[in-house]
């Protein structure tokens, strides 16, 4: 094809026909630019095409681990949620004066302060996707922004989890001193016995003096009073979140 446009231009230019050579030369560089702008336009196409992949690739497996981390949420409020119940119940059992035997009394108390709470998601994938770089290859700039937000409110559930946990190790901590026993829970909510293989004693010290304190009723309000505020101020908030996040991937997904 070169050989060809060569010879054409040398004909013209041995017939002296310069302002048909002229307009030749400027037919071939245009046909020349026409064919670099295609060819970028190719190479623009693969790569656009590329990134659309890698971006089904990403916003699947987002898909997967948010869905992931809602659940264990859920699991978690659930959790949450029967802690600070049974708190509830051990404040009403001081308000009305009216104690429990020491069974029910050592299992409201196993259940209410022997679970710890922490979320911790799984966010593999998104801290790939945000410390490489990838983030860019997510189109929808909602998706983006609530993707970059999500370490953030994560840090701000962390602090008020650390809050609760205050909280409890406040309780936990009377029943470590000479007032309480932990024995005494341990024994009566079969733990000690099931899980720790230990030995009965007959002479158990009684936990229910611990609920006539002042002390022991300021500590379980406020553990329950954080229980409570984790669930409907950052917890259920990150539910929806999650919610939004997933709606938004699942747009985005072909």
């Amino acid at each position: 094809m070169i050989r060809i446009f060569y010879k054409i231009r040398q004909k013209l230019f041995a017939e002296g026909k310069f302002s048909h050579y002229i307009l030749y030369a400027l037919g071939e560089i245009i046909l020349i630019v026409i064919g670099i702008l295609i060819a970028i336009t190719i190479d623009n196409n693969n790569e656009l095409r590329k990134i659309k992949r890698m971006e089904q690739v990403y916003l699947t497996g987002l898909k997967s681990e948010f869905e992931q981390n809602k659940n264990k949420l859920q699991t978690l409020i659930e959790t949450n949620r029967l802690n600070y119940e049974d708190a509830k119940k051990l404040a009403n059992f001081i308000a009305t004066d009216s104690f429990p035997d020491e069974k029910t009394l050592s299992n409201l108390l196993f259940n209410a302060f022997s679970y710890e709470i922490a979320y911790n998601p799984n966010n593999s994938l998104l801290t790939e996707v945000i410390s490489t770089g990838y983030l860019k290859y997510i189109s929808n700039p909602t998706l983006r922004h609530e993707l970059t937000a999500w370490e953030s409110v994560i840090q701000g559930i962390n602090r008020q989890e650390a809050g609760l946990r205050e909280q409890r190790k406040m309780v936990v901590d009377i029943f470590r001193s000479e007032s309480g026993s932990i024995r005494t829970i341990l024994e009566g909510s079969g733990v000690a016995l099931q899980e720790m293989q230990l030995k009965d004693d007959e002479t158990l010290h009684s936990n229910i003096p611990v609920l006539q304190t002042r002390e022991f009723e300021n500590v379980v309000l406020l553990y329950a009073l954080s229980g409570l505020k984790t669930e409907t101020n950052h917890y259920n908030p990150l539910t929806d979140r999650i919610d939004r996040i997933l709606q938004l991937i699942e747009i985005e997904i072909k």
